[in-house]
């Protein structure tokens, strides 16, 4: 993976991809991180996204999510992944560490949102490789994700990158009278062969 800063140029097709201290370290970036991330979640889950919500967060509600997963990102207990166009934010995820004392080698990635002008260009992918990348390197042991089972896409996109299905909870999703599967996934690292990398996954920038 190349690392860049985000105001260098660059040619490349992808987005760049910042960590929390890379946002951080922008003052720019920084005051405007969790008014773009509620733009992006109000606008999927105004369209019918599964991201947790039956309705629109607000933007206090949004804001209080990012100042907790910079907080627990900064501090080694989750990681955070930013993709922009530009310095037009398009795309986050992130991933934290399990809170109950027996449960902390491991993390589960949280949520995982790309704004829908930059759907079907691989956004998600990059940002899934590098959070899965950011796991390894922290020591995590298992990854854990859940889903909603109409999620077919997202659903693809974790199995092609080594989670695989642990459970699910039938009917357990509900919407006003619609109901879905909710799914579980895993992925182990203890089962990878040493040495073992993730993908390139584009140009990622870390902090200056």
């Amino acid at each position: 993976m190349r690392h860049s800063m985000i105001n260098e140029p660059d040619n490349s097709p992808g987005p760049v991809v910042l960590d929390a201290h890379g946002v951080l370290a922008d003052p720019e970036l920084a005051a405007e991180f969790a008014g773009s991330t509620h733009r992006i979640l109000a606008d999927l889950v105004g369209a019918g996204a599964a991201l947790g919500w039956v309705d629109p967060p607000d933007r206090d509600e949004v804001a209080e999510l990012v100042e907790r997963v910079l907080a627990a990102a900064t501090s080694g207990d989750g990681a955070l992944r930013a993709a922009y166009a530009g310095r037009t934010l398009i795309g986050l995820g992130y991933w934290l560490r399990h809170t109950r004392p027996t449960s902390r080698p491991h993390a589960d990635l949280e949520k995982l949102a790309v704004a829908a002008t930059a759907h079907r260009r691989g956004t998600g992918r990059t940002l899934t490789t590098a959070l899965i990348a950011d796991a390894r390197a922290a020591g995590i042991e298992v990854l854990t994700l859940d889903a909603r089972a109409d999620n077919a896409h997202a659903l693809r996109l974790y199995r092609s990158l080594g989670f695989r299905e642990y459970g699910r909870l039938p009917d357990f999703v509900a919407i006003g009278e619609h109901r879905w599967d909710k799914v579980f996934y895993m992925l182990d690292f203890r089962a990878e062969p040493s040495g073992a990398t993730a993908s390139d996954a584009g140009p990622v920038a870390g902090h200056a």
